[in-house]
Order: C-alpha cells, then sequence, then structure tokens
C-alpha cells in the first residue's frame, strides 16, 4: 500500500532534481533536491536498522523544524518505527514524561539544549539505546557518553549499513500494513498528562486522500507548484499535515522558517501559495499592521485608513457571498490592488496566498474578515489529532464566517442531541490512545464514533460552528450556560490584547484576566510619551488599564447581560509554556491560570472564594 515515504521514493524517481525542501544555512536557502530527500531518508532508515530498530518502535524527534525533522520522521516510517515528535519548548520533566510514556528506543535531539535536558531525564527512558544529536555545539566536550552520536556519524551508520544489506528498506518497506503505527502525537495536556494518539499509516493515508488528492481544502488540489512555510511545531497534527504530508502526497514545497521569531521576513521571502497559521499567528499578523500604521507618517496613514475602510466593505460583502466577489468588489479590489493592496501582502508575505487557512483553535470572524478583504483567501478549518485533522472545512465560494465549514467528503459527523457535542467517524480516526484503554474507551464509542469534546450546533443545515469545549461550558451561579471562548475571542480581536481568560464558572457574574499584547501596546504608550519599563510595568500604567477597559466594554455593549465581564485585572506577564501556563500549541491552561491568579480572581469576587 502507499504510505508517506513510499510516495517520497516515488517522487525521487519522478522529479529526482526538483526542489522538494530548501532551509537557510548561514542566511543562504539551501535546497533539497526529491533525490537527496531520498536518499537521506534511506540512510536515516538504514541507521534505524543498524542501531536495532524493528518494526513498532519509536523514535523522538526534539527539533525546530527543519529537513532533518521530516528526513527522521520518514525514515522511521521506512522500517515501519513510529515518530515521537517533541515540542521544542517542553521542559526536561516534560521531556522525561514523554520518553518514558512512549518507550522511545532514539532520540533525535536537535542541539545542546534539547541534549541536556535528554540526559537530565535519562533515568526515566530505559528504553534509550541512542541520542543522535544534529547541531555540534557546545556538546562534543560536554559528554562522555556512548549514547551520544552525531548527525554525520548516524549517517555514517545507514551508508555502512546499506553497504552490507543493500535491500533492507525496501523488504521491511513492502511489509508495512495499514494498522503499522506511523506517529505518536502527544495531546496538549490542558487537563491532564498528555496521551499518545495513535495515527497509523491508514490514518494517514485516509487524511492525504481526502485533504490532498480529493481537493478538501484547495481547489485545485495542491501540487508541485504549490509552497508551505513550515514554522509551526511538526510534534503538531496541523503542521504534519500542511509540512510532511502535503508534500509527501502532492511534491509541494517546503520552506523551512528560521525560527518563530523571524516568521515575517521568511514570508516575505518564501511567498507562499498555501499557509496555514493557529489564530495566534493570524492575530498577531494583524497587530503588526496596526503597529506599522501608527508609526507611519500622517499622509501614509491617512491612505492606509482609506483602503483599509474599502477592504472592510470587500470583506463584508464577501462574507455575505460565501467569499465571491461581486462586479463592484471586484473593481474596488483591482483598483486597491494597485494603490495598496498588493505593497501590503507582498510585505505580510501573501502576495501569492491561493490558500490560507485558521484552525486548532477558535479564532474571531473580524480576524478573518480583515485578511479577505484585503485578498487572501482566508478560511476556517476543523480538525483534531485523534481524527488526523479530518473532520470540516469551509470550501472556496462556499465560506460561511463563524463556522469550521462542510464535512469532509468520507467523514461522518453527528451532534449529539443532549449534549451537544460533536462526533466524527472516518478512516482518519485514531487507533485509540497509547497504553491508556480506559482513556481509549471513553474516546471512542464501540461503533467508531469520536467524542471530540468539543460542542457544536449546525448553520444552514452544512456548516459546522463550534460554541466551546466542553469542559470549558461555564456554569454561572444562577445556572445559564456561557461559552467563554466567545468572548474571549471577541476581546482578543483588538490588537492590544494578547490573551483573555474568562472566569465564572459557579460564581454570580462573569470576570477576566487579560493580557495585552507588547508590542501593539508599547507602541501606544510610546506614541503617548508613557515611559515603562518591562511588561509588568506596562501593564500596570493606569493609562493602560484604561485602555483595556474601553475594549472591554465596546465588547460587553453587543453581549447579553449575563454574558458582560463585570470586572477584569491584567495580567502582570506573558504566559509561558515553560511556567506550565500554556501549552506547546499555545492554549490556555485554565486550571492553572486559575491557581496561579487565585489571589486576583478571588479579588475581582469581593473576597468570595465562590
Amino acid at each position: 500500500m502507499s504510505s508517506p515515504v513510499s510516495r517520497i521514493r516515488d517522487h525521487a524517481a519522478a522529479m529526482p532534481d526538483a526542489v522538494a525542501l530548501r532551509d537557510k544555512h548561514f542566511g543562504i536557502w539551501r535546497e533539497w533536491t526529491w533525490a537527496s530527500y531520498w536518499e537521506h531518508v534511506q540512510l536515516a532508515g538504514h541507521a534505524y536498522l543498524a542501531l536495532g530498530v524493528v518494526p513498532g518502535d519509536r523514535v523522538a524527534i526534539h527539533s525546530e523544524n527543519r529537513p532533518e525533522w521530516l528526513i527522521c520522521d520518514m525514515g522511521a516510517l521506512a522500517v515501519r518505527a513510529a515518530s515521537v515528535g517533541v515540542y521544542p519548548t517542553n521542559p526536561a520533566a516534560e521531556v522525561g514524561y514523554l520518553l518514558n510514556d512512549s518507550g522511545a528506543k532514539v532520540l533525535v535531539a536537535e542541539d545542546q539544549e534539547q541534549v541536556d535536558k535528554a540526559f537530565a531525564v535519562l533515568d526515566q527512558a530505559p528504553d534509550m539505546v541512542r541520542i543522535v544529536y544534529l547541531e555540534p555545539r557546545g556538546i562534543r566536550h560536554r559528554y562522555d557518553s556512548e549514547l551520544l552520536l552525531s548527525w554525520e556519524d548516524f549517517l555514517e551508520l545507514g551508508r555502512e549499513h546499506r553497504a552490507a544489506h543493500p535491500d533492507a528498506i525496501a523488504e521491511v518497506m513492502a511489509g508495512q500494513e495499514p494498522a503499522d503505527l506511523a506517529t505518536l502525537i502527544y495531546t496538549s495536556g490542558t487537563t491532564g498528562p498528555p496521551k499518545g494518539a495513535m495515527l497509523t499509516v491508514s490514518n494517514v493515508e485516509c487524511a492525504i486522500q481526502v485533504l490532498v488528492e480529493q481537493g478538501a481544502f484547495t481547489d485545485p488540489p495542491p501540487g508541485p507548484k504549490d509552497l508551505t512555510l513550515s514554522y509551526l511545531p511538526l510534534a503538531h497534527v496541523a503542521e504534519r499535515i500542511f509540512s510532511t504530508w502535503f508534500n509527501a502526497a502532492a511534491g509541494t514545497q517546503v520552506n523551512f522558517a528560521e525560527s518563530i521569531e523571524t516568521v515575517p521576513a521568511n514570508l516575505r521571502e518564501v511567498q507562499p501559495t498555501i499557509l496555514f497559521g493557529v489564530p495566534r499567528i493570524w492575530e498577531k499578523l494583524l497587530a503588526g499592521v496596526e503597529t506599522r500604521l501608527s508609526g507611519a507618517s500622517w499622509f501614509k496613514r491617512a491612505v492606509s485608513r482609506f483602503w483599509l475602510g474599502v477592504a472592510d466593505d470587500i470583506g463584508e460583502r464577501l462574507v455575505a457571498q460565501g467569499g465571491v466577489h461581486s462586479t463592484s468588489t471586484r473593481l474596488k479590489y483591482a483598483v486597491g490592488y494597485v494603490f495598496f493592496y498588493r505593497a501590503l501582502k507582498d510585505r505580510l508575505g501573501m502576495r501569492k496566498v491561493r490558500y490560507a487557512a485558521s484552525g486548532a483553535a477558535p479564532i474571531a470572524p473580524e480576524v478573518l474578515k480583515f485578511f479577505m478583504g484585503i485578498g487572501v483567501p482566508m478560511h476556517e478549518v476543523y480538525g483534531m489529532t485523534e481524527n488526523t485533522a479530518v473532520a470540516t472545512g469551509n470550501r472556496p465560494g462556499r465560506i460561511r464566517l463563524g463556522t469550521v465549514g462542510e464535512v469532509h467528503p468520507g467523514t461522518e459527523l453527528r451532534i449529539d442531541e443532549e449534549t451537544g457535542e460533536i462526533l466524527t467517524r472516518s478512516g482518519a480516526t485514531f487507533a485509540g490512545y497509547w497504553q491508556r484503554e480506559e482513556a481509549t474507551r471513553m474516546a471512542l464509542t464501540p461503533d467508531g464514533w469520536l467524542h471530540t469534546g468539543d460542542v457544536g450546533e449546525w448553520v444552514e443545515g452544512t456548516h459546522v460552528k463550534i460554541t466551546d469545549r466542553m469542559k470549558d461550558i461555564i456554569i454561572t451561579a444562577g445556572g445559564k450556560n456561557i461559552s467563554p471562548s466567545m468572548i474571549e475571542n471577541e476581546l482578543k480581536a483588538s490588537p492590544f490584547i494578547r490573551e483573555a481568560i474568562v472566569i465564572g464558572d459557579g460564581r454570580k457574574y462573569l470576570t477576566a484576566l487579560i493580557g495585552i499584547e507588547l508590542d501593539t501596546v508599547g507602541e501606544w504608550a510610546q506614541r503617548r510619551q508613557l515611559g515603562y519599563s518591562t511588561y509588568r510595568d506596562l501593564s500596570a500604567k493606569p493609562e493602560v488599564v484604561e485602555l483595556v477597559s474601553g475594549i472591554v466594554d465596546a465588547v460587553n455593549a453587543d453581549l447579553a447581560q449575563v454574558e458582560r465581564i463585570k470586572a477584569f485585572r491584567l495580567l502582570p506577564k506573558e504566559l509561558d509554556h515553560e511556567d506550565g501556563e500554556l501549552t506547546a500549541t499555545q492554549k490556555v491552561k485554565r486550571s492553572a491560570i486559575s491557581q496561579m491568579f487565585e489571589d486576583t480572581v478571588v479579588e475581582m469576587y469581593g473576597g468570595a472564594t465562590r
């Protein structure tokens, strides 16, 4: 049967000199052809075999996005082993948990920081036989351990094994089964320890057939002329879809961002044709536009405000027509493209984007409408690790803003009449949680329906709207059910607000903890000659509190009385994954926030704990 790794082999045979991957090397883009990519995948596979990796074993990858990530992932699949992605920001304790829970036999660690974490928790990884490091700086003279193997020596080991066993990879690949474990993707762990979702070769192939070959996202489907930018963690299913599996299935060219900080610059350099982002990315890009405008000359601000006003009108019309232009909006955009939109999109790195998507968390419709108005074809999509990201998506020309779109071909979706929970069933539904039989039974019904944990409703009988996570629904002291994410998204639509956590479960009224966007609020403060030294100092200023109060009041004006925020406090720090406040995918850990800022929450309720 086909698999991502067999597809890479076929691309290497059909177009060996075409570019498959690109990354920055000493500031210059370096190209990896399909022939080179496949060669390195084979060497990695042979090296795994030489280290004793057998079908069913697990290989962990702890690195930022780079070609070696995909090579190690596909090399593992070539020998019927499963990859385990570890987020680069995972602290040592979480690394130890993941290595222990997965029983990883080999760890590929990017640099000294990741190697240090591994050595700090070696006692929790009894199955580990080798740690392969990609960057040698600071490692060679730091540790004297037989566990360590450099990337160059790892590849050489693969060459030696191939010379002795030239047909080994082909023979192992020939025995691949649909039920083989392809990867363990660990859940974000917002309510407890992460669980390893088992995605099989069959699951991945189903996702490829629906999302790539059947064009459930793009029209026409992705192909070799498409470019993507890889920057979100590859340990997450969404980035795996757009970077690894789109590339393997359709032959798209993957360009690796240098870091999350350089994404804006890398977007401008690459000008991708397909672009995926979580809401935080789209919100950050929109905030960046606001920041640049505030610092421009009065003439540029006036011109920009005029054309952004036109874009707002275009966006409104597109929303009303499912994303389809009318004659008038097409004419307005054509004129605006010459005078403003082309330059703006070029600066954003979106001049060539033919398909853009937001997913993995709710997003404010206003953010999507902004990008639609300036000519970026935005689509909100929905999926999760447990269904290999195959659930729903807004299709070109059939967009319903505020929904996550239509059910994908071959997927069944129903909404429980009593609880409102969304359930899905398809060939992409995962095999269960690794060594978690009880959790698997709770997630999957005997007849294969997946409990998503999301509450939703039908819109016009065709599109699905996500209301909230079941565990996040707030039930006030008065018995009212409230969706906090809807209110939070309205607040975060402001370029001045980065985080918003609505509180009120079991309480008489709602309150919120709000985190400011340092860049935009900092720029705002500088224009008003408000000096500040730190995030804490800036967020404590009365003028900033007043700024946020105005935003809260504006949002409250459009809410029902029971949904309004009666009090708020600004967070004194930016939320951080390493401090246990965010998951690796930047989702807020509500329980951790409530505990960490318990005194502040109690104060907002007049000293009452409940």
